[in-house]
């Protein structure tokens, strides 16, 4: 399917207020989400979608003080994409000192209310990155926002999708389900530092979830930490050890 692109002039987006950066190359893309709460009635409505999109650029300008919407493109549930500042312009959404490096790709998706992105919508940042690629020589580099910026942006959900390999929604030969390999028959801990295949596919598993844990094969302090943060969230144990409980709940607790 061709890019869907909804122009500037259709959505009906004002003026810059000054002129771009140029970029003839980045690194790639990195995905966003709003942050805020987003009505899951945009599902049905895409009217609510141009609305999004118009009070995101509103609050970028008149907000932030930025010349326009920060985004260089922005994707909504009917698998549209919405030009922002477009290939080839400089971004603002990255962060300071990151925005040469990537273009920013906005998903609608919230923080509350419609947070779970759509095949649709995960079918649009595709076509926007493939858009970037062609028209404004983006890399091969898709990214979290929260990559190298202190955000929770682009949520889990996204992000974790991102982690994943940013797959095109469907599965197939490139895109095989994660295997839910058995417990190891010992539990993970730290102190002292353990090491072993146990640890690296128990953090191979986290990673894909959307936790920033090194795949390193040793279980110190930081994955003791983070395996700690999972607990609390699943409602587990906040011991920081994985037993079996925690191990079964990596592969099989939905990502929040």
């Amino acid at each position: 399917m061709a890019i869907d692109l909804v122009t500037r002039r259709e959505w009906g987006a004002r003026q810059p207020r000054g002129a771009y950066g140029r970029l003839s190359s980045t690194r790639g893309v990195k995905v966003h989400y709003t942050g805020g709460q987003v009505s899951p009635d945009i599902v049905g409505d895409h009217a609510r979608c141009v609305a999004l999109v118009r009070s995101i650029q509103n609050h970028h300008m008149d907000g932030n003080g930025w010349i326009d919407v920060g985004y260089s493109l922005l994707v909504c549930p009917h698998r549209k994409v919405f030009e922002g500042r477009g290939p080839n312009h400089l971004p603002a959404a990255n962060g300071s000192g990151l925005n040469s490096g990537h273009y920013a790709v906005l998903g609608l998706v919230g923080s509350t209310g419609f947070t779970q992105p759509t095949d649709d919508v995960l079918h649009g940042i595709l076509d926007a990155v493939e858009y970037l690629r062609d028209k404004g020589g983006a890399g091969d580099e898709i990214k979290g926002h929260r990559d190298g910026y202190s955000t929770d942006c682009p949520g889990g959900p996204l992000y974790a999708w991102v982690r994943r390999g940013a797959p095109r929604p469907g599965g197939g030969p490139t895109d095989p389900p994660d295997p839910h390999p058995s417990f190891p028959g010992r539990v993970l801990k730290y102190p002292p530092v353990m090491v072993g295949e146990d640890v690296r596919t128990w953090q191979r598993q986290m990673r894909r979830r959307g936790w920033d844990i090194d795949v390193d094969g040793l279980y110190g302090e930081a994955s003791r930490d983070a395996c700690r943060a999972f607990q609390r969230e699943k409602g587990l144990s906040a011991t920081g050890a994985v037993n079996r409980a925690t191990w079964q709940a990596t592969w099989e607790e939905p990502v929040t």
